[in-house]
């Protein structure tokens, strides 16, 4: 199952270094029986890139949490997991959300999306209108919605070390 964990640039390069993305338990995103419910017209692609956007989502919140500490740019690992080491729930409000339960190795990454630098200053935006967004402030939300107008870049995995310099 291709499961896109939410990263930042500094979790990225500690996981290159411990050679696994940890530590256990994760959180992810991927394509389940509940976001294919939820998405009853998109095929696999589709369905993919809502998981993808999710993650992306997640890696905006924690960029917040970092407190400036890790470089404003969105980062997903794409990683292909055995579905047994997967378990997902059912609830809609968690449709694309899973967990695993062990580290995921390197060997395991298929790919890096990261934030073009050219998406800084609107994910710097994002994440101080993160407050107000989630206590309901429309403004707030649409700079956070703002941040998903960038496409993340794709990264194969020999292009991490370059990416990390």
């Amino acid at each position: 199952m291709r499961v896109y964990l939410p990263c930042t640039l500094p979790a990225l390069a500690a996981a290159v270094e411990a050679g696994e993305v940890g530590p256990a338990p994760l959180t992810g995103y991927a394509v389940t029986p509940a976001l294919t419910e939820w998405y009853a017209s998109g095929d696999t692609e589709e369905l993919e890139y809502v998981a993808l956007t999710e993650a992306a989502r997640a890696s905006l919140r924690m960029l917040a949490a970092a407190g400036g500490k890790a470089a404003p740019r969105r980062v997903v690992v794409a990683a292909e997991v055995p579905d047994r080491e997967v378990s997902a729930g059912v609830d809609l409000e968690e449709r694309g959300r899973v967990r695993l339960a062990g580290p995921v190795p390197l060997a395991k990454v298929a790919a890096v999306h990261v934030d073009d630098h050219d998406a800084v200053a609107d994910i710097e935006a994002a994440i101080a209108a993160l407050p107000a967004s989630d206590a309901g402030d429309d403004d707030a939300r649409f700079t956070v919605d703002g941040a998903e107008a960038h496409e993340l870049m794709w990264y194969a995995t020999q292009e991490i070390p370059e990416l990390l310099a």
